[in-house]
């Protein structure tokens, strides 16, 4: 973050004040802006290398295809001039890719295993002596037809903040990934079904069950 205001506001600077200065030949925005870049640039692939945690994956790739080439080189002070430059990308393609398949891996985990302690947290529940939650007035579990629905699209929405390229791809797999989790709610179920017919709540836990298939279509 520091480095990206002190590049913004010095290069500013430069177009501001100091290029008028030179005589056009001397290309002194350019300069600057390249020594600027090569040192950002520099620094990204140093901690691209060193050990990180997924928050910090996720922010580095933040800035490499959001921050840098949105926020800071297309601001209206500096986007004509840079333009000019050329600068190219804060990490060669082949470490932004190395990064975006441990983001992309650990954002399916993370997803995945959130969707079986959802499902864990439903089974337990059924087995409890309470009468299912409503909503709208009709039986319905929130915690599972809301909560499976908005743990995938908020891995979605984070990886689309990356890029629309990294949205897709986590997509692609979290769209497997929900079948599976609805084949394992299905067995389950009808574990319940088979199993729980003596149960206080039986009927109304049946009918939140089936109208969470609404929420899930």
């Amino acid at each position: 973050l520091h480095m990206g205001k002190t590049m913004k506001e010095d290069l500013t600077v430069v177009v501001k004040y100091i290029k008028q200065l030179y005589p056009p030949e001397f290309n002194v925005f350019s300069i600057y802006a390249e020594l600027y870049h090569n040192y950002f640039a520099s620094q990204a692939k140093k901690i691209a290398e060193s050990h990180l945690e997924d928050k910090d994956i996720y922010l580095l790739l933040s800035w490499v295809h959001n921050f840098y080439p949105k926020d800071m080189r297309k601001d209206h002070a500096l986007a004509k001039e840079l333009d000019k430059v050329k600068l190219g990308s804060l990490l060669p393609s082949s470490l932004s890719k190395e990064l975006e398949k441990k983001y992309l891996d650990s954002e399916e985990v993370t997803v995945k295993n959130s969707l079986t302690k959802c499902l864990d947290k439903e089974i337990q529940r059924w087995k409890e002596d309470k009468e299912p939650e409503k909503l709208n007035g009709h039986f319905q579990s929130e915690l599972l037809g809301i909560f499976v629905i908005q743990s995938i699209y908020s891995g979605q929405k984070r990886a689309q903040d990356i890029s629309r390229a990294v949205g897709e791809e986590l997509s692609q797999r979290l769209l497997k990934e929900l079948p599976a989790f609805l084949r394992s709610y299905r067995d389950a179920f009808e574990d319940f079904k088979e199993k729980s017919k003596k149960h206080r709540y039986y009927k109304p836990i049946l009918i939140a069950n089936i109208n969470n298939c609404w929420n899930f279509r």
